[in-house]
C-alpha cells in the first residue's frame, strides 16, 4: 500500500545519511557508557561555564560603572560650585568626560574629546548605557554614566565613559580558559570511563566466551569466578549454578535412558525366548504356560511404557497444572474403595472437615495409588492411610509395617528405576518408577514427598498446599 503521508511530514530517510548514522551509532556498552558520561559532563560544564562567565561579566561591569559614577559625581560637585573648567582631568578607570548644557552645547570635556560634539547616548538622564563609541582612537566598547547637575548658569548633563576593555579581555580569557579546561576534563572523563568500563566488562566478556565455547558434551566446564562480591561475580555464580543444573539434568537423562533401555531389554529378551520355546515345543500344556508367562511380561512392559509416558508428561508439565479444587478426603475414600480386595487390610483415618487442595485429581489419585501399591508390596500385615491438616498444608501419610528403610536409602528409593536389594524380583511387579512418579506429582503440585523418621513402621508422607 502506498504511503499517503504528505511529503513534508515524512522523516528524512536518505539512504546514505541513514547508513552514515547507523555506522556512527555506538554499538558496544563500553562506547555507549563513555558517550553518555561525556555528554552528561559536557552539559554540566557548559551550564557551569556560562554561569561563571555571566557572573564575571556582571561583576566587572559593576566595578567599571562604580568608577564612572564616582567620576561623574566629582564633576557634578565642581559644576554646582561654579568651578567647572573647559578641560577636565581624567581619573583612573575613565576614558572621557563631557558636560552638555540644556541646549546641547558642550561646555566642558576631557582633553581627548576637545572639539567633538556631544557623544552621549540616548536614554534616561540619570543612568548608564553601553555603546560602541566612535571616539578618537577608534571604536571602543564603553560604559557611559549620565548624571545631571545645577550650575549658576543653568542645568547641565554630565557624561562619563569608562572603557570595558578590561571586562572584555577578562571575559575572553576566562572563556578560553574554561574551554581548554572543559576539553581536558572531557578527555579525562572519557578516557577514565572507557578504561573503567572496559575493565568492568572484561569478566563479562570472559563469561560470554566461556559460555559460547561450552557444548552439549562439555557441561562440566564452568565460567571464571572472581573473589569480589559485585554484580558480575553474582552473574558468574548464577551461570555456574545453571551449568551445574544442566549437567545434573543431562546426567539424569542419560542414566534414565540407560536404565530404561536395560529395563525394556530384559523383559523383551525373556518374552522372545518364551515365544520361541512355545512355538517349538510340542506339548500344548507347556506351550500354554509359556504363553501365560509371555502375557505377564507383556503386562509389565505395558505398565512400564505407561509409566515412562507419564514421567514424560510430568517433566513437560513443570508447574503448569490445572488448579482444580480437589477434596483429598473424598479422593482417598474413592481410591481405596475402587481398589477392591487388598493383600493386607487398609486402615483409613480421615478428618471430619473437607481437605481441599488445588491440582489435578487424576495425578493426585495416581500419587496415592503408587504409595498404596508400594505399601502393599512391602507390608507384613497391615497398611494405614492418614490425612491431617497442618496449618496451610494437607499431610497425607501412607504407612506399612514392613521392613524399615535405612536412612541412607531414603532418597535413593525416589530415583528412577532404583530398587533396593530385597525388591529386585520381577515377581513383585514393580517397575522402579512408582515412587519417583509420586514425588514428581507432589513437586508439580507445590508439595513434597519424603520418608520421615518413624518407629517400627515405614511412612511415606506427602505435604501439599491446601486451599484456605
Amino acid at each position: 500500500m502506498a504511503d499517503r503521508t504528505p511529503a513534508w511530514r515524512r522523516p528524512f530517510r536518505h539512504p546514505r545519511v541513514a547508513a552514515l548514522l547507523d555506522r556512527l551509532r555506538p554499538r558496544s556498552v563500553r562506547a555507549r557508557t563513555t558517550l553518555a558520561a561525556c555528554a552528561s559532563v559536557a552539559v554540566v560544564l557548559a551550564v557551569a561555564s556560562v554561569a561563571v562567565v555571566l557572573l564575571l561579566r556582571a561583576n566587572l561591569e559593576r566595578t567599571v560603572e562604580a568608577d564612572a559614577r564616582e567620576q561623574a559625581q566629582a564633576v557634578a560637585r565642581l559644576a554646582e560650585a561654579g568651578r567647572l573648567t573647559s578641560r577636565l582631568p581624567l581619573d583612573h578607570g575613565t576614558d572621557f568626560i563631557q558636560v552638555v548644557d540644556a541646549g546641547g552645547t558642550v561646555v566642558a570635556s576631557s582633553q581627548n574629546l576637545a572639539g567633538h560634539p556631544s557623544v552621549a547616548p540616548g536614554g534616561h538622564p540619570d543612568g548608564h548605557s553601553t555603546l560602541d563609541l566612535g571616539a578618537p582612537g577608534g571604536r571602543r566598547h564603553e560604559r557611559v554614566t549620565t548624571m545631571t547637575a545645577t550650575t549658576p548658569g543653568g542645568p547641565v548633563t554630565i557624561h562619563v565613559g569608562a572603557s570595558l576593555r578590561t571586562a572584555d579581555a577578562a571575559e575572553d580569557l576566562t572563556t578560553a580558559a574554561l574551554a581548554v579546561l572543559s576539553s581536558v576534563l572531557l578527555l579525562t572523563v572519557g578516557t577514565l570511563t572507557w578504561r573503567a568500563t572496559g575493565r568492568a566488562l572484561r569478566p563479562v566478556e570472559a563469561i560470554r566466551a566461556e559460555v559460547a565455547a561450552i557444548g552439549d558434551r562439555e557441561l562440566n566446564r564452568r565460567v571464571p569466578e572472581h573473589g569480589s562480591d559485585d554484580e558480575i561475580a553474582r552473574l558468574a555464580g548464577t551461570m555456574n549454578a545453571m551449568l551445574e543444573r544442566l549437567e545434573a539434568a543431562g546426567a539424569r537423562q542419560r542414566r534414565f535412558i540407560a536404565d530404561a533401555s536395560h529395563e525394556l531389554r530384559s523383559p523383551l529378551t525373556v518374552l522372545r525366548t518364551q515365544l520361541e520355546v512355545a512355538l517349538a515345543h510340542p506339548d500344548p500344556d507347556v506351550r500354554a504356560d509359556l504363553v501365560a508367562g509371555a502375557l505377564e511380561d507383556t503386562d509389565r512392559l505395558q505398565a512400564l511404557a505407561a509409566d515412562l509416558l507419564l514421567l514424560a508428561r510430568l517433566d513437560a508439565a513443570g508447574h503448569d497444572w490445572p488448579e482444580e479444587a480437589v477434596d483429598l478426603a473424598q479422593l482417598v475414600h474413592t481410591t481405596i474403595a475402587a481398589r477392591g480386595v487388598e493383600p493386607h487390610p487398609v486402615t483409613v483415618h480421615l478428618p471430619e472437615a473437607a481437605v481441599t487442595v488445588p491440582g489435578n485429581p487424576l495425578w493426585l489419585g495416581r500419587l496415592l495409588t503408587n504409595l498404596l501399591d508400594n505399601a502393599q508390596r512391602h507390608a507384613r500385615r497391615s497398611v494405614a492411610v492418614r490425612l491431617d491438616i497442618d496449618q496451610d498444608r494437607a499431610v497425607l501419610d501412607v504407612t506399612n509395617d514392613g521392613p524399615p528403610i535405612e536412612p541412607a536409602d531414603r532418597e535413593k528409593i525416589f530415583e528412577r528405576f532404583a530398587r533396593l536389594d530385597d525388591a529386585r524380583s520381577r515377581d513383585d511387579g514393580g517397575t522402579g518408577l512408582g515412587l519417583p512418579i509420586a514425588r514428581d506429582i507432589a513437586a508439580i503440585h507445590g508439595g513434597t514427598l519424603a520418608v520421615p523418621e518413624t518407629a517400627g513402621v515405614t511412612t511415606f508422607r506427602a505435604r501439599l498446599p491446601r486451599t484456605v
